[in-house]
């Protein structure tokens, strides 16, 4: 897992092609008019998810982690807290499906306050709890970047 501010994104060059490409459509796209939905960068090997929801209350929110895709979660708008935790100290409470790339989880892990500008990049020994309100629930626009292992 990585935290830092889209401006020093370039800081981290190097350490995979993919992750390379989709921190620089990061930093030199603009995101503000693009509608929520799915698209993509590299086919599927790197795309986007443009999200707008309401943030949501610990209790609402689940463990989760992938296998084949590398998640780059950016602010956009807002700020939300994300759990994250090493899958190996979580109980698996859904068996991974391959189909949506995902596995779920229960148990306790830290949290992180994720303000507008920071992005996060969970790789797959990396379970994440998106979506955990600051204070009480407010409206985010976020963009997650799958970027195929």
């Amino acid at each position: 897992m990585l935290i830092d501010n889209l401006e020093n994104a370039c800081l981290y060059t190097g350490m995979n092609l993919r992750i390379d490409r989709a921190l620089k459509y990061l930093r030199e796209t603009d995101l503000t008019g693009i509608k929520p939905g799915k698209y993509e960068i590299d086919g599927s090997d790197i795309y986007i998810l443009v999200q707008e929801y309401q943030t949501r209350f610990m209790s609402n929110c689940l463990w989760e982690a992938h296998k084949e895709y590398i998640d780059i979660q950016y602010m956009a708008e807002g700020s939300e807290q994300m759990g994250y935790a090493f899958i190996k100290e979580l109980a698996v409470t859904k068996d991974y499906d391959p189909e949506g790339d995902c596995l779920l989880l229960d148990g306790v892990g830290s949290k992180l306050v994720c303000k507008a500008g920071t992005f996060i990049i969970f790789l797959p020994q990396d379970a994440h709890m998106p979506c955990i309100c600051v204070d009480w629930p407010k409206p985010v626009r976020k963009v997650v970047i799958k970027v195929r292992v």
